[in-house]
Protein backbone atom coordinates (compact mmCIF):
# COMPACT_ATOMS: atom_id res chain seq x y z
CA UNK A 1 0.00 0.00 0.00
CA UNK A 2 2.95 2.53 0.68
CA UNK A 3 3.66 2.18 -3.65
CA UNK A 4 -0.33 2.46 -4.05
CA UNK A 5 -0.40 5.66 -2.03
CA UNK A 6 2.75 7.42 -3.62
CA UNK A 7 1.11 9.31 -6.38
CA UNK A 8 1.54 13.08 -5.36
CA UNK A 9 2.03 15.60 -3.26
CA UNK A 10 0.13 18.29 -0.71
CA UNK A 11 -3.03 16.70 -0.75
CA UNK A 12 -4.49 19.36 0.79
CA UNK A 13 -3.99 21.34 -2.14
CA UNK A 14 -5.01 19.23 -4.38
CA UNK A 15 -8.07 18.29 -2.35
CA UNK A 16 -8.89 21.95 -2.59
CA UNK A 17 -8.57 22.51 -6.32
CA UNK A 18 -11.20 19.29 -6.34
CA UNK A 19 -13.36 20.94 -4.65
CA UNK A 20 -13.65 24.09 -6.35
CA UNK A 21 -16.79 24.73 -8.14
CA UNK A 22 -16.44 24.53 -11.77
CA UNK A 23 -18.99 25.99 -14.07
CA UNK A 24 -22.90 25.41 -13.54
CA UNK A 25 -22.07 24.94 -9.98
CA UNK A 26 -21.23 21.14 -10.29
CA UNK A 27 -18.81 20.06 -7.46
CA UNK A 28 -15.89 17.34 -8.72
CA UNK A 29 -15.42 16.75 -4.96
CA UNK A 30 -17.47 18.04 -2.24
CA UNK A 31 -15.65 19.15 0.82
CA UNK A 32 -15.15 16.98 3.84
CA UNK A 33 -17.13 18.39 6.82
CA UNK A 34 -15.05 18.22 9.71
CA UNK A 35 -17.86 19.73 12.03
CA UNK A 36 -19.40 16.61 12.14
CA UNK A 37 -16.71 14.13 12.91
CA UNK A 38 -15.71 12.80 16.58
CA UNK A 39 -12.37 13.55 17.52
CA UNK A 40 -10.91 10.13 16.69
CA UNK A 41 -12.36 10.13 13.51
CA UNK A 42 -10.58 13.46 12.43
CA UNK A 43 -7.49 11.63 13.65
CA UNK A 44 -8.12 8.79 11.25
CA UNK A 45 -8.47 11.92 8.43
CA UNK A 46 -5.41 12.69 9.00
CA UNK A 47 -3.61 10.38 9.12
CA UNK A 48 -5.34 9.08 5.93
CA UNK A 49 -3.88 13.07 4.55
CA UNK A 50 -0.43 12.29 6.02
CA UNK A 51 -0.12 8.79 4.50
CA UNK A 52 -1.38 8.77 1.29
CA UNK A 53 -1.47 11.73 -1.88
CA UNK A 54 -3.93 11.45 -4.28
CA UNK A 55 -6.00 8.73 -2.29
CA UNK A 56 -6.92 11.35 0.23
CA UNK A 57 -8.63 13.03 -2.41
CA UNK A 58 -10.98 10.32 -4.06
CA UNK A 59 -11.94 8.74 -0.69
CA UNK A 60 -13.34 11.92 0.90
CA UNK A 61 -14.73 12.48 -2.22
CA UNK A 62 -17.29 9.32 -1.15
CA UNK A 63 -20.49 9.85 0.15
CA UNK A 64 -21.13 9.00 3.89
CA UNK A 65 -20.57 6.24 5.85
CA UNK A 66 -18.90 4.40 2.72
CA UNK A 67 -16.49 7.76 2.68
CA UNK A 68 -15.58 6.86 6.33
CA UNK A 69 -15.13 2.86 5.95
CA UNK A 70 -12.60 3.25 3.05
CA UNK A 71 -10.58 5.67 5.04
CA UNK A 72 -10.67 3.22 7.69
CA UNK A 73 -9.52 0.26 5.42
CA UNK A 74 -7.08 2.08 3.89
CA UNK A 75 -5.34 3.12 7.05
CA UNK A 76 -5.69 -0.45 8.80
CA UNK A 77 -3.57 -2.04 5.04
CA UNK A 78 -1.11 0.86 5.21
CA UNK A 79 -0.34 -0.32 8.67
CA UNK A 80 -0.18 -4.14 7.63
CA UNK A 81 2.13 -2.67 4.29
CA UNK A 82 4.03 -0.41 6.98
CA UNK A 83 5.04 -4.07 8.60
CA UNK A 84 5.80 -5.84 5.55
CA UNK A 85 7.97 -2.65 4.34
CA UNK A 86 9.58 -2.57 7.11
CA UNK A 87 13.29 -4.18 6.58
CA UNK A 88 14.65 -3.82 10.49
CA UNK A 89 11.73 -6.37 11.19
CA UNK A 90 13.03 -9.63 11.29
CA UNK A 91 11.39 -12.60 9.72
CA UNK A 92 10.56 -14.36 12.81
CA UNK A 93 8.55 -11.66 13.92
CA UNK A 94 7.38 -10.12 10.76
CA UNK A 95 5.60 -13.01 9.10
CA UNK A 96 3.18 -13.61 12.32
CA UNK A 97 2.42 -10.47 12.36
CA UNK A 98 1.27 -10.55 8.98
CA UNK A 99 -0.71 -13.54 9.34
CA UNK A 100 -2.37 -12.25 12.54
CA UNK A 101 -2.71 -8.60 11.33
CA UNK A 102 -6.15 -9.24 11.16
CA UNK A 103 -7.00 -9.91 14.44
CA UNK A 104 -5.09 -7.02 15.48
CA UNK A 105 -9.04 -5.28 14.58
CA UNK A 106 -10.21 -6.63 17.68
CA UNK A 107 -7.76 -5.96 20.16
CA UNK A 108 -8.41 -2.69 21.75
CA UNK A 109 -4.63 -2.02 23.17
CA UNK A 110 -2.77 -3.60 20.76
CA UNK A 111 -0.41 -1.35 18.76
CA UNK A 112 3.43 -1.52 17.76
CA UNK A 113 6.07 1.10 18.29
CA UNK A 114 9.21 -0.65 17.34
CA UNK A 115 8.67 0.34 13.45
CA UNK A 116 11.19 2.84 11.88
CA UNK A 117 9.23 3.43 8.72
CA UNK A 118 8.27 6.84 7.83
CA UNK A 119 4.45 6.04 8.24
CA UNK A 120 5.08 4.23 11.80
CA UNK A 121 1.96 6.31 13.48
CA UNK A 122 -0.78 4.49 11.84
CA UNK A 123 1.21 1.45 13.76
CA UNK A 124 1.57 3.20 16.62
CA UNK A 125 -1.87 4.76 17.15
CA UNK A 126 -3.41 1.72 15.96
CA UNK A 127 -6.04 2.08 18.59
CA UNK A 128 -7.71 5.01 17.40
CA UNK A 129 -7.83 3.02 13.96
CA UNK A 130 -8.91 0.07 15.08
CA UNK A 131 -11.92 1.85 17.36
CA UNK A 132 -12.93 3.33 14.71
CA UNK A 133 -13.04 0.22 12.55
CA UNK A 134 -15.30 -1.84 15.51
CA UNK A 135 -17.45 1.09 14.96
CA UNK A 136 -18.43 0.54 11.47
CA UNK A 137 -21.41 -1.30 10.30
CA UNK A 138 -20.89 -5.15 9.97
CA UNK A 139 -21.21 -5.06 5.95
CA UNK A 140 -17.58 -2.81 6.54
CA UNK A 141 -16.28 -4.62 9.18
CA UNK A 142 -16.64 -8.21 7.12
CA UNK A 143 -14.67 -6.41 4.25
CA UNK A 144 -12.00 -4.40 5.91
CA UNK A 145 -11.54 -7.60 8.24
CA UNK A 146 -11.47 -10.53 4.80
CA UNK A 147 -9.42 -8.16 2.71
CA UNK A 148 -6.64 -7.59 5.42
CA UNK A 149 -6.31 -11.44 6.17
CA UNK A 150 -5.75 -12.53 3.07
CA UNK A 151 -4.08 -9.74 2.39
CA UNK A 152 -1.39 -10.54 5.38
CA UNK A 153 -0.92 -14.40 4.33
CA UNK A 154 -0.50 -12.95 0.72
CA UNK A 155 2.78 -10.69 2.12
CA UNK A 156 3.80 -13.29 4.17
CA UNK A 157 4.12 -15.93 1.10
CA UNK A 158 6.39 -13.64 -0.89
CA UNK A 159 8.52 -12.57 2.12
CA UNK A 160 10.03 -16.13 2.35
CA UNK A 161 10.20 -16.09 -2.11
CA UNK A 162 10.95 -13.94 -5.11
CA UNK A 163 8.44 -13.33 -7.45
CA UNK A 164 9.56 -15.62 -9.93
CA UNK A 165 7.64 -15.87 -12.80
CA UNK A 166 5.49 -13.39 -14.49
CA UNK A 167 2.24 -15.86 -12.95
CA UNK A 168 3.69 -14.84 -9.76
CA UNK A 169 3.98 -11.38 -10.61
CA UNK A 170 0.73 -11.29 -11.03
CA UNK A 171 -0.60 -13.22 -7.45
CA UNK A 172 1.77 -11.02 -6.05
CA UNK A 173 -0.30 -8.11 -7.13
CA UNK A 174 -3.77 -9.93 -6.25
CA UNK A 175 -2.76 -9.68 -3.00
CA UNK A 176 -1.53 -6.51 -2.98
CA UNK A 177 -4.51 -4.47 -4.27
CA UNK A 178 -6.02 -6.68 -6.26
CA UNK A 179 -7.99 -8.11 -3.62
CA UNK A 180 -8.99 -4.31 -2.30
CA UNK A 181 -10.68 -3.83 -5.98
CA UNK A 182 -12.65 -7.26 -5.33
CA UNK A 183 -13.88 -6.37 -1.74
CA UNK A 184 -14.66 -3.02 -2.31
CA UNK A 185 -17.10 -4.20 -5.64
CA UNK A 186 -18.35 -6.55 -3.50
CA UNK A 187 -19.44 -4.24 -1.03
CA UNK A 188 -20.37 -1.64 -3.95
CA UNK A 189 -23.05 -4.39 -4.87
CA UNK A 190 -24.16 -4.95 -1.43
CA UNK A 191 -24.83 -1.38 -0.55
CA UNK A 192 -26.45 -1.11 -4.49
CA UNK A 193 -24.51 1.46 -5.49
CA UNK A 194 -24.01 -0.78 -8.48
CA UNK A 195 -25.25 -3.41 -10.07
CA UNK A 196 -24.67 -7.02 -8.91
CA UNK A 197 -22.56 -7.32 -12.00
CA UNK A 198 -20.00 -5.20 -10.61
CA UNK A 199 -19.41 -7.36 -7.19
CA UNK A 200 -19.81 -10.59 -9.36
CA UNK A 201 -17.10 -10.01 -12.08
CA UNK A 202 -13.71 -10.61 -9.88
CA UNK A 203 -11.66 -10.93 -12.81
CA UNK A 204 -12.36 -7.31 -13.64
CA UNK A 205 -12.31 -6.20 -10.37
CA UNK A 206 -8.87 -7.91 -9.80
CA UNK A 207 -7.78 -5.93 -12.52
CA UNK A 208 -8.29 -2.49 -11.26
CA UNK A 209 -5.94 -2.92 -8.39
CA UNK A 210 -3.59 -5.20 -10.41
CA UNK A 211 -2.80 -2.31 -13.35
CA UNK A 212 -2.10 0.04 -10.59
CA UNK A 213 0.09 -1.97 -8.53
CA UNK A 214 2.60 -2.90 -11.77
CA UNK A 215 2.61 0.40 -12.51
CA UNK A 216 3.86 1.75 -9.15
CA UNK A 217 6.15 -1.51 -8.96
CA UNK A 218 7.66 -0.46 -12.27
CA UNK A 219 8.23 3.23 -11.44
CA UNK A 220 9.72 2.39 -7.90
CA UNK A 221 12.48 0.27 -8.99
CA UNK A 222 15.30 2.52 -7.69
CA UNK A 223 13.32 2.96 -4.43
CA UNK A 224 12.86 -0.32 -3.37
CA UNK A 225 16.28 -1.45 -4.52
CA UNK A 226 17.84 1.52 -1.84
CA UNK A 227 15.19 -0.25 0.69
CA UNK A 228 16.23 -3.77 -0.05
CA UNK A 229 12.99 -5.16 -2.10
CA UNK A 230 12.54 -6.69 -5.29
CA UNK A 231 9.27 -7.01 -6.82
CA UNK A 232 10.43 -7.26 -10.53
CA UNK A 233 9.70 -10.46 -11.75
CA UNK A 234 12.76 -12.80 -12.67
CA UNK A 235 11.39 -14.47 -15.87
CA UNK A 236 11.66 -10.36 -17.26
CA UNK A 237 14.68 -9.25 -16.10
CA UNK A 238 16.75 -12.21 -16.12
CA UNK A 239 16.93 -12.34 -19.84
CA UNK A 240 18.53 -8.77 -19.37
CA UNK A 241 20.78 -8.97 -16.50
CA UNK A 242 22.27 -11.57 -14.09
CA UNK A 243 20.70 -9.79 -11.17
CA UNK A 244 17.94 -7.47 -10.66
CA UNK A 245 20.52 -4.82 -9.13
CA UNK A 246 22.62 -4.91 -11.84
CA UNK A 247 20.04 -3.06 -14.16
CA UNK A 248 20.66 0.26 -11.95
CA UNK A 249 24.61 0.79 -12.91
CA UNK A 250 24.95 3.14 -15.67
CA UNK A 251 26.80 0.88 -17.90
CA UNK A 252 23.42 -1.39 -17.76
CA UNK A 253 21.00 1.44 -18.67
CA UNK A 254 20.22 0.08 -22.07
CA UNK A 255 19.11 -2.95 -21.45
CA UNK A 256 17.48 -1.67 -18.00
CA UNK A 257 15.46 0.55 -20.05
CA UNK A 258 14.23 -2.63 -22.33
CA UNK A 259 13.54 -4.36 -19.57
CA UNK A 260 11.27 -1.55 -18.32
CA UNK A 261 9.73 -1.40 -21.47
CA UNK A 262 8.79 -5.21 -21.62
CA UNK A 263 7.35 -5.11 -17.91
CA UNK A 264 5.15 -1.40 -19.17
CA UNK A 265 3.65 -3.64 -21.99
CA UNK A 266 3.05 -6.36 -20.02
CA UNK A 267 0.67 -3.71 -17.35
CA UNK A 268 -0.85 -2.25 -20.52
CA UNK A 269 -2.97 -5.53 -20.92
CA UNK A 270 -4.98 -4.76 -18.09
CA UNK A 271 -6.71 -1.51 -20.07
CA UNK A 272 -9.18 -3.27 -21.51
CA UNK A 273 -10.55 -5.18 -18.22
CA UNK A 274 -10.12 -1.20 -16.53
CA UNK A 275 -12.38 0.07 -19.34
CA UNK A 276 -15.22 -2.45 -19.08
CA UNK A 277 -15.19 -2.11 -15.71
CA UNK A 278 -15.57 1.60 -15.41
CA UNK A 279 -18.04 1.37 -18.30
CA UNK A 280 -20.58 -0.55 -15.90
CA UNK A 281 -20.76 1.88 -13.46
CA UNK A 282 -23.09 4.27 -12.86
CA UNK A 283 -22.54 6.62 -9.48
CA UNK A 284 -20.79 9.26 -9.79
CA UNK A 285 -18.94 9.41 -6.79
CA UNK A 286 -17.99 5.47 -7.26
CA UNK A 287 -16.76 6.27 -10.69
CA UNK A 288 -14.35 9.21 -9.73
CA UNK A 289 -12.67 7.01 -6.79
CA UNK A 290 -12.35 4.22 -9.23
CA UNK A 291 -11.49 6.21 -12.49
CA UNK A 292 -9.05 8.57 -11.18
CA UNK A 293 -6.00 5.94 -10.14
CA UNK A 294 -6.71 4.25 -12.78
CA UNK A 295 -5.96 7.47 -15.15
CA UNK A 296 -2.81 8.04 -12.72
CA UNK A 297 -1.45 4.98 -13.43
CA UNK A 298 -1.65 5.36 -17.26
CA UNK A 299 0.20 9.08 -17.07
CA UNK A 300 3.05 7.24 -14.85
CA UNK A 301 3.48 4.63 -17.28
CA UNK A 302 4.13 7.27 -20.09
CA UNK A 303 6.13 8.92 -18.25
CA UNK A 304 8.32 6.17 -17.82
CA UNK A 305 8.18 4.58 -20.51
CA UNK A 306 11.82 4.09 -22.27
CA UNK A 307 12.78 6.73 -20.00
CA UNK A 308 16.09 6.46 -18.29
CA UNK A 309 15.57 8.30 -15.15
CA UNK A 310 13.64 5.90 -13.80
CA UNK A 311 17.07 3.97 -12.76
CA UNK A 312 18.44 7.20 -12.20
CA UNK A 313 15.90 8.96 -9.68
CA UNK A 314 12.34 9.54 -9.60
CA UNK A 315 9.99 10.07 -12.09
CA UNK A 316 6.31 11.69 -11.47
CA UNK A 317 3.50 13.16 -13.17
CA UNK A 318 3.43 16.60 -12.47
CA UNK A 319 0.84 18.25 -9.97
CA UNK A 320 -0.70 20.25 -12.37
CA UNK A 321 -1.42 17.19 -14.56
CA UNK A 322 -2.28 15.01 -11.86
CA UNK A 323 -5.13 17.88 -11.05
CA UNK A 324 -6.06 18.06 -14.41
CA UNK A 325 -6.64 14.23 -14.38
CA UNK A 326 -9.05 14.38 -11.83
CA UNK A 327 -10.97 16.35 -12.97
CA UNK A 328 -11.50 15.24 -16.10
CA UNK A 329 -11.87 12.26 -15.22
CA UNK A 330 -15.49 11.68 -14.69
CA UNK A 331 -17.35 9.64 -17.51
CA UNK A 332 -16.48 6.84 -19.37
CA UNK A 333 -15.80 8.49 -22.70
CA UNK A 334 -13.32 11.09 -20.46
CA UNK A 335 -10.85 8.30 -19.51
CA UNK A 336 -11.25 6.56 -22.84
CA UNK A 337 -9.83 10.00 -24.28
CA UNK A 338 -7.10 10.30 -21.29
CA UNK A 339 -5.96 6.90 -21.98
CA UNK A 340 -6.22 7.21 -26.18
CA UNK A 341 -4.09 10.20 -25.26
CA UNK A 342 -0.87 8.66 -23.06
CA UNK A 343 -1.01 5.53 -24.83
CA UNK A 344 -0.23 7.13 -27.67
CA UNK A 345 2.42 8.75 -26.34
CA UNK A 346 3.66 6.22 -25.43
CA UNK A 347 3.70 4.69 -28.77
CA UNK A 348 5.39 7.67 -30.24
CA UNK A 349 8.62 6.87 -27.68
CA UNK A 350 8.52 2.97 -29.02
CA UNK A 351 12.01 2.60 -29.73
CA UNK A 352 12.03 0.40 -33.62
CA UNK A 353 15.10 -1.67 -31.78
CA UNK A 354 13.42 -2.78 -28.43
CA UNK A 355 12.74 -6.16 -28.20
CA UNK A 356 9.30 -6.01 -27.36
CA UNK A 357 8.45 -3.11 -29.83
CA UNK A 358 6.04 -4.91 -31.62
CA UNK A 359 4.27 -6.58 -28.86
CA UNK A 360 3.62 -2.99 -27.63
CA UNK A 361 2.45 -1.70 -30.77
CA UNK A 362 -0.14 -4.65 -30.64
CA UNK A 363 -1.47 -3.75 -27.15
CA UNK A 364 -1.93 -0.12 -28.06
CA UNK A 365 -3.48 -0.52 -31.13
CA UNK A 366 -5.62 -2.71 -29.46
CA UNK A 367 -6.78 0.20 -26.59
CA UNK A 368 -6.78 2.85 -28.56
CA UNK A 369 -9.29 0.54 -30.60
CA UNK A 370 -11.51 0.32 -27.72
CA UNK A 371 -10.82 4.09 -26.55
CA UNK A 372 -12.61 5.17 -30.43
CA UNK A 373 -16.00 5.64 -31.82
CA UNK A 374 -17.21 1.93 -33.64
CA UNK A 375 -16.07 2.02 -36.51
CA UNK A 376 -13.26 4.32 -36.59
CA UNK A 377 -9.75 3.50 -37.30
CA UNK A 378 -6.76 3.69 -35.44
CA UNK A 379 -3.90 5.09 -37.73
CA UNK A 380 -0.11 5.85 -36.85
CA UNK A 381 0.85 6.96 -40.26
CA UNK A 382 2.72 10.53 -40.55
CA UNK A 383 0.71 13.60 -40.90
CA UNK A 384 0.81 16.17 -43.90
CA UNK A 385 2.56 19.68 -42.70
CA UNK A 386 -0.52 21.28 -43.10
CA UNK A 387 -1.92 18.60 -40.75
CA UNK A 388 0.49 19.29 -38.34
CA UNK A 389 0.40 23.12 -38.74
CA UNK A 390 -3.36 23.05 -38.14
CA UNK A 391 -2.26 20.90 -34.61
CA UNK A 392 0.13 23.35 -33.65
CA UNK A 393 -1.64 26.01 -33.50
CA UNK A 394 -4.58 24.07 -31.99
CA UNK A 395 -2.39 23.54 -29.30
CA UNK A 396 -1.09 27.04 -28.70
CA UNK A 397 -4.48 28.44 -28.39
CA UNK A 398 -5.25 25.69 -26.60
CA UNK A 399 -2.37 26.28 -23.85
CA UNK A 400 -3.39 29.78 -24.13
CA UNK A 401 -6.65 28.79 -22.43
CA UNK A 402 -5.99 26.40 -20.39
CA UNK A 403 -3.16 28.60 -18.38
CA UNK A 404 -5.35 31.85 -18.26
CA UNK A 405 -8.28 29.42 -16.55
CA UNK A 406 -5.69 27.59 -14.58
CA UNK A 407 -4.21 31.07 -13.34
CA UNK A 408 -8.17 32.13 -12.73
CA UNK A 409 -7.94 28.76 -10.62
CA UNK A 410 -5.08 29.64 -8.40
CA UNK A 411 -6.26 33.31 -7.50
CA UNK A 412 -9.71 31.95 -6.50
CA UNK A 413 -8.43 29.19 -4.79
CA UNK A 414 -5.87 31.79 -3.01
CA UNK A 415 -8.90 33.74 -2.33
CA UNK A 416 -10.91 31.05 -0.29
CA UNK A 417 -7.68 30.40 1.39
CA UNK A 418 -7.62 34.08 2.55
Amino acid sequence: MERVGKWLGRPRELYNLLWFKMGGGATVMPPLDQDALSDRLKICYRYLNQTSRSFAAVIQALDGELRHAVCILYLVLRALDTVEDDMTISLETKVPMLHDFHSYLYQPDWRYMESKEKYKQVLEDFPTISLEFRNLAKVYRDMIADICHKMGAGMAEFLQKKVDSLQEWDKYCHYVVGLVGIGLSRLFSVLELEDPIIGQDTELANSMGVFIEKTIIIRDYLEDQLAGREFWPREVWSRYAKKLSDLAKPENIDVAVQCMNELITNALHHIPHVLTYLSRLKTQSVFNFCAIPQVMAIATLAACYNNKQVFRGVVKIRKGQAVTLMMDATNIQAVKSIMYQYVEEIYRKIPSADPSSNKTQRIIVSIQTLCLPSGTVVSHNHYSPIYLSCTVLLAVLSWQYLSAMSEALEEDVQANEN
